[in-house]
Order: C-alpha cells, then structure tokens, then sequence
C-alpha cells in the first residue's frame, strides 16, 4: 500500500493534469481532431499512413489545445464573473498566467515541430494562421468589438479538416475548401444558439454576442437563415462527385433535423430550447462527418 504522503502526491498531480488538460478545451479538440482525421481519410481513401494519421493528428491537437490555452489566458477576466467559465483553471486560481503563456508556448512549439518535421510546411503554416486567427483576432480582437465576431472568427475553427486533407495531400484542394466551408457556415448558428442560452452573461461581461447588441429575435432569425445556408452547403459534396448517394440521404436527414431543431426555436422562446439546439448542432457535426466517411468507405469494404 503506498503511503499517505505518495497518496496526496498522486492526487496533487493528477489535479494539476487534470487542470492542464482543461486547458485545452478537451471536448472542442476532440471535435476538431476528428474532422481532420475524416479530412485524412477523404483525401486519400486507404492511403493514409499511420505517421500521417498519428503524428498529423497530434501535431493538429497541441496546436489546438495552444490556441485554446490562450483563449483561456486572454479571457480570464471575463470568465471570473462568467457562471459557466469561473471554474475554469485560472479565474478558480488553480493556475497563474505565467504558468499557463508557458504551457501554450510549449505545446503550440511541439506542435508545429512535429507538423513541420513529419508531416509538412503547409500544413504547419495552416496550422499556425489557424491559431493566430483563434486565440488572437477573435479572442482579442473581433468577440470584444463586433456581433458578428462568431462569423468572422469562425473561420480559425473551420480549419481542421483542411489540415487533415493538406496533412496527406501536401496541397489545398477544392474538395477540402469545401469541407471548410461547411464548418465555417455551422459554426454561428451553433455559436449563437450558445449565446442565446447565456446571453446575460454575456451582457454582464460586455461581450457583444448578437443577442446582446440586436435581440433574441433578430439572433434566431440569423440562426435560421444560416442553417438553411448549412443545409444548401452540404448537399454540394453529392453535387461535385466528392460523395455518393450514401451522404446525400445522411446530409438530408441530419439538416432536416437541424431545421426542426431551429423551427422550434422560433416557437418556443426559452432557454432549455436554445441549448437543445446547441447540443443538437455538436451532433449533427459529428454525424454529418462519419456520413462523409461511411460514403466514402463503404464502397471499398465491399470490394
């Protein structure tokens, strides 16, 4: 049996593990590592190495979890007075700044090394903008001074599966740009469905989200008429002979889905509709992707 003092060092370093880790958005990565990894496997189907899919992915995550540590250390003082952010590592007072800017500085530097090293320039160069456009315009700049901070910054989010495509390819293709495009255009009505739900504290903070400056009304219309876009955006994969009939049907579905999830918004004018259409959007990406994949794989399975 390890000894009580062995005990509460164990415990001490798991906490602050566990306290890094949270720095990096663990679930947001996770979304973002597993659209590259489909943008992987749509570039190049049965071709893909195992370096190219670990170490791209790893090198795409430390630059992610960089991006996202920034974030955390640019927004500390929001998120203190924040309900759903004061936990967070530095405004609990778990972590200093210092301790943090290193963290970033060190996983965002691996990141790129290994991007650089053992996958390619362009998807490092890629890689970096992405960051810089996250944790630098938006979080600094475009979500203090614009409601459409969440349509302009969306674009550092939609990287991912460019980088995963540019990770195997070594090139930017047309098939990939549109994968981007589709997460850029799912972004706000996913952000805003968000900022619906904590509009009050976005106000408290003098963030402003759409809610915030022109009203719930206006935020769910903007919210349907992106998702209409959203719907008409991902039928084009069918159109360009990127997917199959497979994905047409999934992307149909899913969007009718998103659809029914924002007209009911409309109606329903509450709190607990507005983060059910958040939780709904996280899935629909999810979902829409594997379809993505399924379409794209199941023809060679059944060679």
């Amino acid at each position: 049996m390890p000894s009580a003092r062995a005990q509460a060092i164990n415990r001490l370093v798991s906490s602050r593990i566990r306290e890094y880790v949270d720095l990096c958005k663990p679930k947001v990565v996770a979304l973002m590592v597993f659209t590259a990894f489909v943008g992987m496997l749509l570039a190049a189907p049965g071709e893909v190495t195992f370096r190219i899919m670990i170490l791209g992915n790893l090198g795409i995550a430390l630059v992610a979890g960089a991006a996202a540590a920034v974030n955390h250390l640019a927004d500390r003082r929001i998120d203190a007075i924040m309900a759903r952010t004061r936990g967070r590592p530095l405004p609990s007072g778990q972590l200093e700044a210092p301790q943090v800017l290193f963290f970033a500085l060190v996983i965002g530097i691996v990141g790129v090394w290994i991007l650089v090293s053992w996958i390619n320039t362009l998807t490092a160069i890629l890689a970096v903008l992405s960051l810089v456009g996250y944790a630098i315009v938006y979080t600094l700049y475009l979500k203090r001074r614009t409601p459409q901070n969440i349509v302009i910054g969306g674009a550092a989010g939609a990287t991912p599966p460019l980088l995963g495509w540019t990770a195997v390819t070594g090139q930017v293709d047309p098939n990939a740009l549109l994968l981007f495009l589709i997460i850029f255009t799912w972004t706000p009505p996913h952000f805003w469905a968000l900022a619906l739900y904590r509009k009050e504290e976005y106000a408290q903070v003098g963030i402003p989200m759409l809610p915030v400056t022109h009203g719930d009304d206006l935020t769910r219309l903007h919210i349907l008429l992106y998702t209409i876009l959203l719907v008409l955006i991902t039928i084009l994969p069918f159109l360009t002979g990127m997917s199959g009939l497979i994905y047409l049907v999934g992307a149909l579905l899913l969007g009718a889905g998103f659809l029914f999830q924002v007209i009911a918004l409309m109606k329903v004018r509450s709190k607990q509709r507005a983060i059910k259409t958040f939780v709904y959007s996280i899935v629909y990406l999810m979902l829409l992707f594997a379809v993505l994949l399924f379409d794209r794989y199941l023809p060679l399975l059944a060679v």
